[in-house]
């Protein structure tokens, strides 16, 4: 079969790993591709399919052995019966709903896709333990609404993907039980309004196949929970969906190599990230393996960088794209990290426990999540790291004080460049909390369709793209520096070039390619002296053209002067912003709210403090900022 890579020679890379188990030594083999990507076993042909998918349903994340599992610990296990019980819980709240109809909102139909995927979650889950027939009605009736529907639309295939996903499960749970028209119509639909879109006619394959993006992990994990739903109809279309997953899948998960940073952020990562644990669970539970998927270099590694990305505030790192807040439910995709590794610092206990009426909406995935929470043994704790960096397209470097500290210090900075998935030109900003208040704020996200229907082009990322326009995605909105009141370099890649741990943690980042034809040289670096301060020291070489260098803060706080810089205040609380290099230079003080554009995110209080250092006060072209913020 040809597939996108038939044309290229794979190489096989013997990686000799010597260590003694008793008196044995181990030798593994990685196979690797032309791009210098590992690559997933894919033994997927029509004869390994008809051989090795199992037979009986259900066999989607459940099979008889591991629901026979589920049913007991839903018996033995009160956190397990809890989660269920919300579960079921999310489930009885359905039945007054209206069956959903194909409304799009812009160019997308992606929440009715994930409202689906939620409805199948929970009916299904609950269809699975009690078998009630009242519930088997709802499911092949939402089954039919989607189904019926004229297409799924492919123009964004995200909305096809979690679709497929929702009615592939709904009709694995339930195989046997619904009508036979049903049960047609759906395979029917997985096949013409699933699958079949995802093979242009042009015979080229679509972008998100072999993407390094979410698009990649959602999409082909759609795709394989519909080729497998409709293996036994169609086994020559399930066999070449299948195998292009496993081929196209590690372009994506590249992205988490070398330590576990996801470079779309926090929220991103749950997105990405759940539909890949979803896919490994249901390969697992249809063919006994994951051809190497859940192994792949730096995924197991990302659950540190989630839990890091956790901050006492409640607010995320929230860099990238990345929403502000988590919620207050269980972190059902870390759960499954915790299943893998035994590692109990990714099981949230406490939250899983907690009374289900006081639990929001469960996510959407949580109804196949109770599998994989059902099966943790705790085998394994880790310290969590106080000082940590992770490499990779969106390098991140984060202190803390350590989970008992009651000053509750946490910091993080970052590298990168604009062009990153997702990404901004905020290379060298920082976020910094003490005391569980975020002082120093990354602007976060903003929605997308209330950009997009205006027709602001929010997704190109060429230097001058409208896209930069924005305080949210640009390098005025973020605690950096700016060079001659301009733009960053859009592809200029910031890299952590220096990192120490320790009590008192360090980490210098290369800004230079971010300021290519402004400065000769940037490092940024940043210093935790003391449990409760921060150092930002940067030194800089000028060019002959370079006119002005700002630093900049980004906070919500308000701000009074003193003899040596800025107090900040919020909550009762104070920072001092003392200005260390430079004392014959005052802040200046930059409203933010309202902030300038009409599409801009309207963010209360918020404010830039500029420290501008004009070039013709800098001998021989270097200079040295250093700012200290500490708390009381």
């Amino acid at each position: 079969m040809q597939t996108r890579y038939s044309s290229k020679l794979l190489l096989i890379v013997f990686v000799f790993l010597f260590f003694c188990q008793g008196n044995r030594f181990i030798l593994t083999a990685q196979r690797v591709d032309q791009g210098g990507i590992s690559t997933l076993e894919n033994p997927i042909t029509v004869q390994y399919l008809k051989k090795n998918l199992r037979k009986s349903h259900p066999r989607l994340v459940l099979n008889s052995s591991i629901e026979k599992g589920l049913k007991a610990k839903i018996k033995s296990d009160p956190l397990v019966r809890n989660m269920y019980n919300a579960i079921k819980l999310n489930a009885g709240q359905l039945h007054d709903k209206p069956f959903l109809e194909r409304i799009q909102t812009g160019r997308r139909l992606l929440s009715v896709s994930r409202e689906m995927l939620y409805r199948m979650n929970m009916l299904g889950m609950v269809y699975r333990i009690e078998e009630d027939p009242k519930i088997l009605q709802r499911i092949n009736d939402e089954i039919t609404a989607v189904c019926n529907f004229t297409d799924w639309n492919p123009s964004h295939f995200l909305d096809v993907a979690e679709m497929s996903l929702a009615v592939a499960l709904a009709l694995d749970w339930t195989m046997g039980d619904l009508p036979k028209a049903t049960e047609e119509l759906a395979i029917r639909a997985l096949i013409d309004k699933g699958i079949k879109p995802g093979w242009p006619e042009d015979g080229k394959n679509p972008g998100w196949a072999y993407g390094n993006n979410n698009w990649n992990q959602v999409c082909n994990g759609g795709m394989i929970a519909a080729s497998i739903a409709i293996a036994e109809k169609d086994p020559e279309l399930a066999v070449k969906t299948i195998r292009r997953a496993l081929d196209g899948l590690p372009r994506s998960l590249a992205s988490y190599m070398p330590d576990g940073v996801y470079p779309e952020g926090s929220t991103y990562w749950d997105y990405g990230t759940s539909f890949s644990v979803v896919t490994i669970a249901m390969l697992e539970s249809a063919f006994g393996k994951d051809f190497g998927y859940s192994d792949y270099p730096g995924f197991k590694e990302s659950a540190l960088f989630r839990v890091l990305c956790n901050a006492p505030s409640g607010w995320y790192y929230n860099f990238a794209d990345c929403g502000d807040k988590r919620g207050t439910n269980g972190d059902a995709v870390l759960a499954w990290f915790a299943t893998k590794t035994g590692n109990k610092t990714f099981f949230e206990r406490e939250r899983f426990l907690m009374p289900v009426d006081r639990m929001r909406r469960l996510a959407r995935l949580d109804g196949a999540a109770l599998v994989w929470i059902s099966q943790y043994k705790e085998r394994s704790d880790i310290e969590i790291p106080t000082a940590w960096k992770g490499d990779g397209p969106n390098p991140i470097v984060i202190f803390t004080g350590g989970e008992d500290d009651p000053h509750q210090y946490y910091f993080g900075g970052k590298g990168g460049r604009g062009t990153v998935n997702h990404g901004n030109m905020d290379g060298g900003s920082f976020i910094f909390e003490l005391d569980g208040i975020r002082w120093v704020i990354d602007p976060g996200n903003q929605d997308y369709y209330e950009l997009e229907k205006t027709g602001f082009n929010l997704w190109g990322s060429c230097q001058d793209c409208e896209r930069w326009t924005l305080l949210t995605k640009n390098n005025y909105g973020h605690s950096t520096l700016t060079v001659d009141d301009q733009l960053h370099v859009v592809d200029g890649l910031a890299t952590i070039k220096e990192f120490s741990g320790g009590s008192n943690p360090e980490a210098t980042i290369d800004l230079t390619p971010a300021f290519k034809g402004h400065l000769a040289r940037a490092e940024r670096t940043f210093t935790k002296d003391t449990y409760n301060s921060l150092i930002i020291e940067d030194n800089i070489e000028l060019l002959d053209s370079t006119k002005v260098i700002t630093w900049q803060l980004v906070t919500q706080a308000d701000v009074e002067y003193t003899d040596c810089g800025v107090n900040l205040l919020q909550e009762g609380k104070k920072l001092k912003v003392e200005n260390l290099s430079h004392p014959e230079l005052s802040f200046s003080i930059v409203s933010l709210h309202p902030a300038p554009l009409k599409l801009d995110r309207q963010i209360k209080g918020l404010k830039r403090l500029e420290l501008r250092i004009p070039a013709w006060i800098i001998q021989n072209k270097k200079d040295r900022i250093k700012i200290r913020l500490s708390g009381e």
